[in-house]
């Protein structure tokens, strides 16, 4: 399977990242998508290195995220939110055709 989107981090660090965005803290964002801070962690560490930018600042559950967090954040829930939104609309007329 040739990927379109190659140039962008795995969507797996992505939901992380916007996760932890929603929740500032590790803690929380762990516990929702049922890995370990140190995970959490990896991921953002990864994102931040495939961009070339900050994200966050803080450690821990002291987390604010930076300018182009912010901004990657505002995109990703959008995106995710008209993912999902078109998902639930596929699966309702596959039920009620």
């Amino acid at each position: 399977m040739v990927h379109l989107y190659h140039d962008i981090p795995s969507l797996t660090a992505l939901e992380g990242f916007e996760a932890l965005a929603r929740h500032l803290s590790f803690k929380l964002t762990a516990s929702e998508l049922k890995v370990t801070s140190g995970e959490i962690c990896r991921q953002i560490k990864a994102i931040e290195g495939e961009l070339g930018v900050r994200l966050i600042v803080g450690l821990g559950d002291n987390v604010v995220l930076t300018r182009a967090g912010e901004d990657l954040y505002r995109l990703l829930a959008s995106s995710f939110s008209k993912a999902s939104e078109v998902v639930r609309i596929t699966t309702r007329r596959d039920l009620f055709p």
